[in-house]
């Protein structure tokens, strides 16, 4: 009989069992990891495309289909879909394996994407984007799930910088890729472009990966679920509807109450659930508890950062959408080689809390110089903030991940990172809303007096700028909490294989040595390293 002295324990104190322990990786060469690497890549730049390609073309989608009143639910539809189901994949994944479930998600975002090609109404196109969202929550979540599955922390960073580098990519190819085919081709090819690509990532993967996992015999939280997705999408419709329309109407005001009520309904059921979709025990590990507080507030400051951007560059600055998707080039070489670098470095040296301390600071950095903007900063000063912007992203985007795989279970592992990629979208859906808002309400303010000072057009120009630098001041303080709360972050040994290390650092570093013990020998309190066969 097992004592409990005797049962292995994971970082967050939960005991493990033998189906909890983890499989035998298996091994690959370099080269292999890359094909498997480039099949993930591509199917995550799909669904984190989608979130910004469609952007250029709203405009000729609400014209062609005379529905200028629905064009924002465009984008609504699928934001939803993706940042509802995420913690669904992760779960399933776990479940019955990431490799199949990662294939059923490029085939629904592709079936939603054909469709979303065919629509012949607004309506259509807002159902059929509900569609491709669905198939995204997987792709965005499970591809840096299948990392861990593939690669031991201690390597996976120089190869997890590259996914960081895709995630900001997307962020400026989608505008500049959208811009591009609204002009020489057609609204159409938004959606019909990620086809082909995404038939070269299911075919990659199908071919190349190789994931064992143990088939666990259980049942899907259905109550959890419907509790989550139905809280989630209230809250998010909430939102949208405050940022659309530049106030809390009586409506709005109840469906954010309602969606609040039923996901705390969702966390009361979650301490009862047999097999919960989301396990509360995880918060209990504070690498996780804080890696996903990171995750929140970087998904505000990304989304709330960058997506106002090209409209600056449209609206004022007067360069078409193909131009203002090349002014954002600088922010992608900011995240290029600080990721790759960190990643890099991490995998060398064993250590990720210093980048993601100097990551959020830089990026506080960032958000602070672009509440500076104004209708005629010079294009090297907006060049550089962008690209000190997109160095904060890449020092610590990715590097959270790793830290919170580091830290769980193997049985948690799709769990725990659909859960850090749920909360950055979910901070990226409020920030643009809520951020979107203030725009709108300090311009409307400011447009009267702007007009009359300098004229119709430049001051027009001025109101839209001063809209978005008082956006950006409201962002400032959000990116200074992101700073504060990345010292709470512990720093453990990135392990080669196996379950997760012992801490080696951490705030006041309480004496714990490299090898995850304390001076003295002994293991420090409740972050016993976990014993796998």
């Amino acid at each position: 009989m097992t004592t409990l002295a005797e049962t292995p324990t994971t970082l967050a104190g939960t005991p493990t069992t033998p189906a909890a322990r983890s499989i035998a990786r298996p091994q690959y060469s370099h080269r292999q990891i890359l094909v498997i690497m480039s099949g993930l890549m591509l199917g995550m730049l799909l669904a984190a495309l989608d979130q910004t390609i469609v952007s250029t073309a709203l405009t000729r989608i609400s014209v062609d289909f005379h529905r200028t009143d629905l064009y924002s639910w465009v984008v609504t539809s699928y934001l939803l879909t993706s940042t509802a189901s995420t913690p669904l994949y992760g779960k399933i994944s776990d479940l019955y394996g990431r490799k199949t479930i990662f294939q059923v998600a490029i085939v629904i975002f592709l079936i939603g994407s054909a469709l979303c090609g065919l629509s012949q109404s607004m309506f259509q196109l807002i159902i059929f984007r509900g569609i491709q969202g669905l198939g995204a929550g997987g792709l965005l979540s499970l591809a840096l799930a299948i990392v861990g599955d593939v690669i031991p922390p201690r390597q996976r960073g120089r190869y997890q910088g590259y996914f960081g580098a895709v995630f900001a990519m997307s962020s400026v190819l989608g505008p500049l890729v959208g811009g591009i085919l609204v002009d020489n081709a057609s609204w159409r090819w938004v959606f019909y472009v990620n086809i082909p690509i995404g038939i070269i990532a299911l075919v990659v993967i199908n071919r190349v990966l190789r994931i064992s996992y143990e088939r666990v015999h259980a049942k899907i939280d259905v109550a959890g679920a419907l509790l989550m997705v139905g809280g989630v999408s209230l809250v998010l419709i909430a939102v949208q509807n405050v940022g659309q329309q530049g106030r809390i109407t009586p409506t709005t005001l109840f469906l954010g109450i309602l969606g609040v009520l039923l996901f705390l309904a969702f966390l009361g059921w979650e301490t009862r659930a047999s097999e919960p979709l989301l396990p509360l025990r995880l918060f209990r590990n504070p690498i996780f508890r804080i890696s996903s507080a990171l995750c929140f507030i970087s998904g505000i400051v990304i989304f709330g950062g960058v997506i106002f951007l090209p409209q600056y560059m449209q609206t004022v600055r007067g360069v078409d959408p193909t131009m203002s998707g090349l002014r954002l080039t600088p922010m992608l070489g900011g995240v290029l080689i600080a990721s790759i670098t960190t990643g890099r470095l991490v995998s060398r040296f064993g250590r990720y809390r210093g980048f993601v301390i100097s990551g959020t600071f830089v990026l506080a950095v960032g958000v602070l110089l672009l509440s500076t903007l104004k209708v005629d900063t010079g294009w090297w000063v907006l060049s550089g903030t962008i690209f000190i912007l997109g160095t904060g992203l890449g020092l610590f985007m990715q590097t959270t991940v790793l830290a919170t795989q580091n830290s769980v279970d193997p049985r948690d592992m799709g769990t725990a990172t659909s859960a850090v990629t749920f909360f950055r979208t979910l901070g990226g859906a409020i920030g643009a809303s809520v951020l979107g808002a203030i725009l709108i309400a300090y311009e409307r303010g400011h447009t009267g007096s702007s007009i009359a000072k300098y004229g119709p057009t430049l001051g027009s120009k001025e109101a839209f700028t001063h809209g978005i630098t008082q956006a950006y001041l409201w962002l400032i303080p959000v990116a200074i909490i992101g700073f504060a709360v990345s010292f709470r972050l512990r720093e453990m040994k990135l392990r080669g294989d196996g379950g997760p290390s012992a801490t080696v650092g951490g705030p006041g570093h309480d004496g714990t040595d490299h090898d995850g013990t304390d001076a003295d020998g002994s293991d420090p309190a409740g972050y016993r390293p976990a014993v796998f066969s």
